[in-house]
């Protein structure tokens, strides 16, 4: 992973925790089960935005260098397992 993108995911993924720990204080706390919902859904979101951007510098840098070295079946395998796992 790139420098810029481990950075962005890093500060993406502390936001989550920071976020997640704000929802566990809301169930201990009784609060209202739509707004606990509504902070999980934004969790949801921050992690799909999370993934994203791991994903395009995955496909930006470790794919083209894997298709550079001729190593593209491989890659193009993990590309489709995910796509499978993103879809289950």
């Amino acid at each position: 992973m790139d420098q810029d993108t481990r950075s962005d995911v890093l500060k993406r993924l502390a936001y989550i925790e920071g976020h997640l720990a704000g929802v566990r204080r809301m169930v201990e706390s009784d609060t209202y089960c739509v707004d606990v919902l509504k902070q999980t859904y934004a969790v949801r979101r921050a992690i799909d935005k999370m993934e994203s951007k791991m994903l395009d510098g995955h496909l930006r840098h470790c794919v083209v260098d894997a298709i550079n070295e001729g190593r593209t079946e491989p890659v193009v395998q993990e590309l489709v397992e995910l796509y499978e796992l993103a879809n289950r």
